[in-house]
């Protein structure tokens, strides 16, 4: 599979991008990862993770995996001319959401992400805000329009789930999904179960 494109933003959901991440790495692609000063903070709060490290953010090594500054609006992955599978933001915070939707690519996360879009390619946000107030509603519209997909960190409930990091297995495996990136986590509706 061609590379993918995954930037973290300052919204809440760290253990969201923690477990993609996780599990993009086990796929056969490569990694290109960029994480925003305001994502590192919000990783020490809901994790813990006071310094970041690709091997704490990830939990082991990778060598499928590169880290770009999130400063470098000149990195590869900032031009369309470098092929890739598309691109994720998760989580998506609402300044990214409004930054991408206006064009506005000032750093390598919004700059990727609208290089995503000219070039026709996948390009999936992960909101967790909520409640939305009309400007970000207007501001996902418009990135419908241009062709990315809105998936917000909404997770089902009809698997039973018995613990958060199987709340967190729902949103990523239904990433996953977006990309048909094969993964064994619980986000299958079984109406076996189903009764009147």
């Amino acid at each position: 599979m061609k590379p993918l494109v995954m930037g973290v933003t300052g919204a809440s959901g760290a253990l969201y991008a923690c477990r993609l991440a996780q599990c993009l790495v086990e796929q056969d692609l490569h990694l290109h990862l960029i994480v925003s000063p305001p994502a590192r903070r919000i990783m020490a709060a809901e994790i813990s993770l006071s310094e970041f490290s690709l091997e704490a953010f990830l939990g082991r090594r990778s060598a499928n995996v590169t880290l770009y500054s999130y400063h470098d609006i000149g990195a590869v992955i900032a031009s369309g001319s470098f092929l890739t599978a598309g691109m994720i933001v998760c989580p998506c915070s609402s300044h990214s959401l409004a930054a991408i939707a206006n064009g506005l690519g000032d750093n390598l996360i919004t700059r990727a992400a609208m290089v995503t879009l000219k070039e026709a390619r996948r390009l999936v946000l992960v909101p967790r805000e909520t409640p939305l107030s009309h400007i970000e509603i207007e501001n996902m519209l418009t990135l419908s329009r241009a062709g990315a997909i809105i998936c917000p960190a909404s997770p089902g409930f009809y698997t039973n789930p018995q613990s958060i990091d199987e709340l967190i297995d729902f949103v990523v495996g239904r990433v996953l999904d977006l990309f048909e990136l094969p993964h064994n986590l619980n986000t299958r509706w079984d109406p076996a179960g189903e009764t009147e």
